[in-house]
């Protein structure tokens, strides 16, 4: 993310619109190898339980599910590990995610099932996974991370020598990196392998890391960030290019383009009707508007606001990331008045005398104004009900433009109307077939998404600008 957007992640990072769930909010690195459990419930079931409540609980879907365990018995055959058992949960989160547990049990999140395009690239996806499970990965990190952690205290605290022992750390965070990205190597590698001997397409895992790079440039050019395919040498995972040339150059071993099944037609129909996109128990962006059912509140972004919701809080940037804004909700005693709460330390920099008091909508509302090193704060706090709502804006330069575009949006807060709420239809995958003379563009203006919907077209059915759609087809699109 931008500058200004991670300084808004980073900021009073406790607050979330739901209570807080242990873990991070963007896609995890594979866990470290669990702990012994000591009776009752084991620690697998406890993880399990904990992942499952991180990404939204589980999606069902009978077409879904029954498409992931045939893959997935195909897969268990194939693998390195015949005689282990695995699990597939099918995930309630828009992020494109999977990840696995040592004790077999594998995740996917419906927004990674949305990009894909057939049985064959998700196979891969878990083929990856079930590889970082037979390579042991999760107990060498851990291992790695212990001796690391061992020699770092002998040096710093045995020693007496802690300049040294923070160099060591330093040190020891770039060769972690490395050793994290020479797994995920590794688990590709094993991936394409296995997806290949159980009789699936084997360049189904760089068509799916081709969209995954794809994706990740989209999202950059819709947020306004620069990407590179230069590698990021403290990344944990390598750069997507890299991991397209060795899935190819491995697949290859195994023939051209088309060998195997991809299982296409399946897997479109298996998905017709997945939700898309945000759901209503976390709030739904549409265009600048920002509408909350479960909690019932909207509130609008000033023009030029690219939105980004996630468990804990609503993010937007600029294009030109020069300014950024975040809302979230604390729990607030009644008999604290928001001028009170204003004043209390949670945004550092607080400019004397600009508390002011106000009502938005019937609402009581604060708002103030703090000065960092290099931004510039516009906040408010609003309360509803037992929830008091903080809204954040930061910029480079506060101008009275600008100042007075935050003003306007922190006054478009208000309670939900019945009919705004009824007007909010969840998204959902649909399967459209291609009639004689459509296009992208024309199938792609269907679309029901505010942010470049012909490229967001392309990308969900992995087409490239220049080709041409078949009669008969059928493509996804997203509906409400």
């Amino acid at each position: 993310m931008l500058m200004a957007l991670g300084l808004m992640l980073a900021m009073s990072g406790c607050a979330t619109f739901e209570p807080p769930a242990a873990g991070p909010e963007k896609p995890v690195a594979l866990p470290a190898a669990a702990p012994r459990a000591t009776g009752g419930e084991s620690a697998g079931g406890r993880d399990h339980k904990q992942l499952v409540a991180l990404f939204g609980g589980e999606y069902r879907s009978a077409a879904v599910e029954h498409l992931l365990n045939d893959a997935l018995a195909k897969l268990a055959v194939a693998s390195d590990s015949p005689g282990e058992a695995y699990r597939v949960t099918l995930l309630n989160s828009p992020a494109i995610n999977a990840f696995a547990l040592p004790s077999g049990n594998l995740y996917v999140t419906r927004g990674l099932l949305a990009l894909a395009n057939d049985t064959s690239e998700v196979a891969a996806v878990m083929a990856h996974e079930i590889g970082h499970i037979s390579a042991r990965h999760a107990a060498q990190r851990a291992e790695h991370e212990r001796n690391a952690a061992l020699v770092s205290r002998v040096v710093s605290d045995v020693l007496d020598k802690p300049v040294e022992g923070r160099k060591f750390k330093a040190l020891e965070q770039i060769r972690l990196a490395s050793f994290s990205r020479q797994q995920e190597l590794e688990a590709d590698q094993i991936g394409v392998r296995t997806i290949a001997r159980a009789g699936f397409d084997p360049y189904g895992a760089s068509r799916f890391l081709t969209s995954l790079n794809r994706s990740t440039e989209l999202n950059a050019s819709i947020f306004g960030q620069k990407t590179s395919n230069q590698p990021d040498f403290l990344a944990t995972h390598p750069g997507t290019p890299e991991r397209v040339a060795q899935a190819i150059n491995i697949a290859r071993q195994y023939g051209s383009p088309g060998l195997g099944d991809g299982g296409r037609a399946r897997y479109r129909d298996a998905i017709n009707g997945l939700a898309y996109g945000d759901s209503a128990a976390e709030g739904m962006i549409r265009g600048h508007a920002f509408l909350h059912p479960k909690l019932g509140f909207a509130v609008t972004a000033p023009d030029g606001f690219s939105l980004e919701n996630s468990r804990k809080a609503l993010l937007g940037v600029t294009s030109d990331g020069g300014a950024a804004l975040r809302l979230d909700s604390v729990k607030l005693n009644a008999a604290t008045s928001l001028e009170t709460y204003m004043a209390s330390g949670w945004i550092e920099g607080l400019q004397a005398g600009s508390i002011e008091t106000m009502t938005v909508n019937g609402l009581q509302a604060a708002t103030a104004t703090a000065k960092g090193r290099e931004w510039t704060f516009r906040f408010a706090a609003v309360r509803l009900g037992a929830d008091v709502f903080r809204i954040i804006f930061a910029t480079r330069s506060l101008t009275p433009e600008s100042d007075a575009s935050f003003r306007a949006a922190i006054l478009s807060f208000h309670r939900l109307t019945r009919d705004e709420a009824a007007s909010v239809r969840p998204q959902h995958i649909e399967i459209v077939v291609a009639a004689s003379g459509d296009t992208a563009s024309s199938l792609g203006s269907r679309m029901a998404v505010s942010e470049k919907p012909v490229e967001q077209f392309l990308l969900l059915n992995g087409l490239a600008s220049e080709d041409q759609l078949k009669q008969g087809e059928g493509y996804k699109i997203v509906a409400e």
